[in-house]
């Protein structure tokens, strides 16, 4: 298994919790704010190094606050995201308008239906090479998917995963398996996150 950054402490510093905003979901203010033109978000994240996802997110939903309050109040994992991925939030029912790689134009909600998001949170994640989805509609280039909530050491272990570009080598399940086997190595288990 390709080495991975130790990112979490059982310590670890909380950030503030999230403020709501006016479209019921939750604000952090390290999200891309785009004109929501997939194909450019993909390219400036890619010439600025990192990798790019979508977050799906809806009004209400518990296990979005949940992503909120646990995950991302933690500094190490909101400190890790930051430096290697660029994350757009949409709505599951919004009306934004959306261009899609392959440049159609959809309101959020449409573009939900079209890449099949079932579950919030659902974060998609996407190649780091602009010209491998090109053309492509988003559900046919990504790379990997998060569909629900995914608890700190396993959350952080999907980014990990994408970013070491282990998607391309074996199954998440099988890298998180390793991931789960060096911890155990160590003494340590999920809990320690």
């Amino acid at each position: 298994m390709a080495a991975t950054a130790q990112l979490l402490s059982p310590q670890s510093l909380r950030a503030a919790e999230p403020e709501v905003g006016d479209n019921g979901l939750h604000v952090q203010d390290w999200f891309v704010e785009s004109f929501l033109d997939l194909q450019e978000d993909l390219t400036v994240a890619a010439d600025n190094g990192r990798h790019f996802a979508v977050l799906w997110e809806q009004r209400g939903c518990p296990y979005c606050r949940e992503l909120h309050s646990v995950n991302l109040v933690r500094t190490e994992i909101v400190s890790y995201l930051r430096e290697n991925f660029e994350l757009l939030q949409l709505d599951l029912w919004g009306s934004r308008a959306v261009t899609d790689f392959d440049g159609e134009e959809l309101e959020e909600r449409a573009l939900a239906r079209k890449w099949q998001i079932n579950f919030t949170p659902t974060v998609v994640f996407f190649p780091s090479d602009p010209q491998a989805v090109a053309g492509r509609a988003g559900r046919a280039s990504e790379v990997a998917r998060m569909p629900g909530y995914f608890k700190p050491f396993h959350f952080v272990s999907m980014f990990e995963f994408v970013r070491s570009g282990q998607y391309q080598e074996q199954s998440f399940q099988r890298y998180l398996q390793e991931k789960l086997e060096q911890l155990k190595a160590e003494g340590k288990s999920t809990d320690d996150w």
